[in-house]
């Protein structure tokens, strides 16, 4: 009984299924992605060993290289609640669309007199704004000292709500892990003095639990 004979073809692979995976994989990190905003101030920062991370509830002070002071509260809802209080305490107004800009800015560093132009100057031009960054070695009107204190309390309430949205959902929250960190980032070339004037911004206002910016070190190989 003679074979019979199977004809010969190369094996295919259909990719359309594929295709179309990476395609929706694409649009949902469009969609889903929140994008960083530039950040105005580039400091290069002292480099050590430390293996700390920035964690997520973060006030942050930034010195750049010619002693301007610059700001940053993460959190839409702190950020809103902050500045809700410093404009009642400086008699400033902002229309809606300037509250939403500053809830979504990054890093900022101008006077609460400057502060509706900053914020309608586009991202990428406020690196160049003409400013002396945010006021501190006024004893009367000492603006960095109001910006921490709102920030403090505002951060505090952010945590509370979200350690109080983890237990609602079943988890088992650490308060600690809630609680607001402190972070300054100074400028390897800024003078110690702006850093001494901010340090005592925080030790007035009580925050001690104070955390220094540096930039990445291999530790030594003993």
């Amino acid at each position: 009984m003679p074979k019979i004979k199977i004809p010969k073809s190369s094996p295919s692979i259909d990719m359309t299924p594929m295709v179309d995976l990476a395609f929706l994989l694409v649009t949902f990190f469009m969609l889903a992605a929140s994008f960083r905003a530039s950040e105005p101030v580039t400091v290069n920062t002292p480099s050590s060993i430390s293996d700390k991370f920035i964690p997520e509830n973060v006030v942050m002070v930034t010195i750049d290289q010619d002693g301007r002071v610059f700001f940053n509260l993460s959190g839409e809802g702190a950020r809103r609640e902050m500045l809700t209080n410093m404009l009642g305490k400086y008699k400033l107004k902002l229309n809606d669309e300037q509250i939403n800009k500053f809830a979504f800015m990054s890093t900022f560093g101008c006077t609460m007199q400057e502060l509706p132009s900053y914020i309608d100057t586009g991202a990428d031009d406020r690196i160049t704004f003409q400013t002396k960054g945010i006021q501190v070695d006024s004893t009367e009107n000492n603006e960095l000292h109001d910006w921490l204190s709102f920030a403090a309390t505002a951060a505090l309430n952010s945590a509370k709500t979200a350690f109080e949205e983890a237990k609602l959902n079943g988890e088992n929250p650490v308060a600690d892990d809630f609680k607001p960190k402190y972070i300054l980032r100074v400028d390897s070339k800024a003078v110690y003095k702006k850093a001494e004037e901010v340090i005592n911004v925080f030790r007035d206002l009580n925050l001690n639990n104070l955390n220094f910016i540096t930039s990445s070190e291999l530790a030594p190989i003993n």
